[in-house]
């Protein structure tokens, strides 16, 4: 092992712009990179470019017509075929859209190459995570599946078993359409109700194909679920399925949108929350996977307060150096977003609800709250079929 972690960064992945007035402002990538420096965590990983995925690498998820219909849209954007879902109001086409959605997911591929190598035991990719794209289309902001690319490297490369553990505030419906079939990938999603959210997929019910039964979870939350109900769902559900199932390699996708601040979905969890889900992922890959893990973003608009810490954070717990919750920011950090954005930064690293109380599903559970009656879903629909006691 040649060092612990390693930050996959490359300064041309601001260039997934969807446009000025569209919610994926990529200010949020640049004000994360410089908080992770502002508080010297490059100094404790190795920052590192990976090349742009391929076709034969994108070709390991997505359809041939659909990567033409990239490029092309990339070279033309008034060309856009909306039957791709591409130059919709999602995912408007702009000029470069193939080549920096390549650059993405060859990061996340080639953080998943290091990781498996060994090169490191900890591998981030916050600009990735675009879990939506389908083999066959663009969706929610979505181009290229960069997590399901780097899983199916994995599982190119010899994985036998490949977790995936997604708690962003909408359902991972590309990942887990991607490994539907497959029993080599636990594809686990914690997201709001499909009934109040985007992509509105992610029932209980949907547990993989015949030829891979209880190989996809998901636990759909109520609109208005909190911080102590967020960490009650998440420990009452995925460390049983990652204890049964043992990956090789854990892959998490840590969406920021969970967050009270969000102005796109209406779950009400903390910065300290999502930090708290961090380090059990973490906790996870060592206990589970060896330490192999692969951290990657996701959503979150609420792209000034939010989502720097929340990723920063992230960072600092792959990096060994976590950051304690009321720590202050550097000046310079909130200098700059002003300069940027001319907004005022926060001025900690945590909403002041550290640490967060939350009850486990060992201790009883309310058959008439909303939060357990989802856990239950979840826990029925899947555990038995891994031949778990639900």
């Amino acid at each position: 092992m040649s060092g612990r972690a390693q930050l996959m960064w490359d300064e041309a992945v601001t260039g997934y712009d969807f446009g000025p007035d569209h919610p994926m402002d990529p200010v949020r990538l640049a004000l994360t990179r410089r908080l992770v420096d502002a508080f010297g965590l490059d100094q404790a990983l190795e920052v590192v470019s990976a090349k742009p995925a391929g076709e034969s690498t994108l070709r390991l998820v997505h359809r041939e017509d659909y990567v033409a219909a990239v490029k092309a849209a990339s070279a033309d954007p008034g060309s856009a075929d909306q039957s791709y879902g591409l130059g919709t109001m999602d995912d408007p086409a702009f000029k470069g859209m193939h080549e920096v959605s390549a650059l993405i997911a060859g990061q996340s591929v080639g953080a998943a190459e290091a990781v498996w190598r060994g090169d490191v035991l900890h591998a981030v990719n916050f600009a990735g995570g675009l879990h939506h794209a389908m083999p066959g289309g663009a969706s929610g902001f979505c181009i290229y599946n960069d997590a399901s690319l780097a899983i199916a490297r994995l599982l190119e490369l010899g994985a036998e078993r490949v977790a995936y553990v997604d708690v962003d505030v909408h359902h991972g419906d590309g990942v887990q359409a991607a490994f539907w079939e497959d029993p080599r990938v636990l594809t686990i999603s914690l997201h709001e109700h499909p009934r109040t959210l985007f992509p509105q997929t992610g029932w209980p019910e949907e547990t993989g194909a015949e030829s891979a039964e209880g190989s996809a979870a998901n636990v759909a939350l109520p609109a208005g679920t909190g911080d102590a109900g967020w960490l009650r769902a998440f420990h009452s559900v995925v460390p049983e399925l990652i204890a049964d199932f043992r990956p090789q390699v854990l892959v998490t996708q840590h969406g920021a949108d969970t967050h009270f601040e969000d102005p796109l979905a209406h779950l009400a969890v903390s910065l300290d929350a999502q930090r708290a889900v961090q380090i059990a992922c973490h906790e996870l890959a060592h206990e589970y996977a060896d330490g192999r893990w692969l951290a990657l973003g996701g959503g979150g608009y609420a792209v000034v307060d939010v989502v720097p810490r929340s990723w920063t954070h992230l960072v600092a717990i792959a990096a060994g150096r976590e950051i304690a919750p009321d720590t202050v920011i550097p000046e310079s950090w909130r200098q700059e977003v002003y300069a940027r954005t001319r907004q005022l930064a926060p001025v900690r690293m945590t909403d002041g609800r550290w640490p967060v109380p939350w009850k486990e599903w060992e201790d009883g559970y309310d058959p008439a709250d909303r939060l357990d009656q989802a856990i239950v879903a979840a826990r029925r629909a899947v555990f038995p079929l891994r031949g778990l006691l639900a």
